[in-house]
């Protein structure tokens, strides 16, 4: 348990940081889900409409700390392939 002054601050710094990267990372997923959703429905606008959405989302995770830039590069990519996909497999 903290018991010097600056621990105990430290300690509580560390709960609000907590508190609030909880929070963007929620935020960030709740996104992903619904572009999730929209290819999962196979409405290629609707999906390509929640992927502009969801960008700067995850793009501000990666500022703010929350998520490292690789990853969200990586599923960034990944979401905009299945979304361009998705708009070749209905336009065929």
């Amino acid at each position: 348990m903290a018991n010097s002054p600056q621990s105990k601050k430290r300690a509580r710094q560390s709960e609000a940081r907590y508190a609030v990267n909880k929070a963007r990372r929620s935020r960030i997923r709740t996104f992903l889900r619904k572009v999730e959703e929209a290819l999962a429905s196979g409405d290629q606008a609707a999906a390509a409409a929640a992927l502009k959405v969801a960008q700067p989302e995850m793009a501000r995770g990666v500022t703010k700390g929350v998520l490292h830039k690789n990853t969200v590069a990586r599923k960034m990519s990944r979401l905009s392939s299945r979304v361009k996909t998705l708009g070749a497999a209905a336009a065929a």
